[in-house]
């Protein structure tokens, strides 16, 4: 596994997406970009984090919306790696496990690292962070909470970029959103998407649809049917719909 082209596969898919070399990405908003991708969200078990399916008609990634959102970031990330540069298969089921066995798996979760915390601009927030001291517990919450990882995700490549000693593990995965909301962080990233919104798409398949409506080339029902397929009865039924009564959303 060549860390290195990796790294820079990484920054290249960046510069694709109009992100530069360093600052934190969002992520999610990057792919509802990414012309003809469809993105579901959707509860795939315990030991699936997400997947990717990719032909000359289709481009779809699904992520597992019962994870973490920092999870769930890596995970699109990695999922990434098999939508741009995978030339294995066009279809990939990723598991849950940080550590696989496969050097494909691994080769896209080390990419998913290197894109959401490119190497120098991880350098430099250790820097910022902790100065000359040894990385503490805190010092890791920091980091994850600016370039939005998991908490494992950013232990491992700690460990991997020699930070940290992977026989830490245990004494850095304990108390961690406890201690980041003595930090004064958001929660948000150790927390799955919540029930209402764990079955989602968007993207291209939803610009079709609108097509489709549009053009008026299937009835009304039809519409409904391939919105309800997509798990947006929200926009059937027009769901937490507020009336605004004209005034402008900031």
């Amino acid at each position: 596994m060549d860390k290195l082209d990796l790294n820079t596969k990484a920054q290249e898919l960046r510069e694709l997406l109009g992100e530069d070399a360093n600052s934190p990405v969002d992520i999610f908003s990057l792919a509802n970009q990414i012309d003809g991708l469809t993105l579901v969200y959707y509860p795939l078990g315990e030991n699936i984090s997400g997947m990717c399916v990719r032909d000359k008609e289709v481009k779809l990634i699904a992520i597992n919306s019962t994870m973490s959102y920092g999870r769930q970031r890596f995970s699109l990330a990695h999922e990434f790696y098999h939508l741009y540069f995978d030339d294995e298969s066009g279809f990939n089921v990723c598991s849950k496990n940080l550590d696989p066995k496969s050097e494909n798996e691994k080769c896209a979760g080390q990419f998913a690292s290197y894109f959401l915390a490119p190497y120098k601009a991880l350098r430099a927030a250790i820097k910022k962070v902790a100065g000359d001291q040894r990385l503490s517990v805190n010092h890791v919450i920091e980091l994850e909470q600016y370039f939005g990882m998991s908490h494992l995700a950013m232990f491992w490549r700690l460990v991997s970029e020699g930070y940290l000693s992977a026989d830490k593990l245990e004494d850095f995965s304990s108390g961690v959103i406890s201690a980041a909301r003595y930090l004064g962080f958001d929660d948000k990233l150790y927390k799955p998407t919540s029930v209402e919104f764990q079955k989602r798409t968007y993207g291209h398949y939803l610009k079709q649809v609108e097509e489709l409506r549009q053009k008026d080339l299937v009835s009304s029902g039809k519409i409904d049917e391939l919105l309800l397929d997509a798990f947006r009865d929200d926009i059937v039924f027009g769901l937490n719909e507020i009336d605004w009564e004209g005034e402008a959303i900031d």
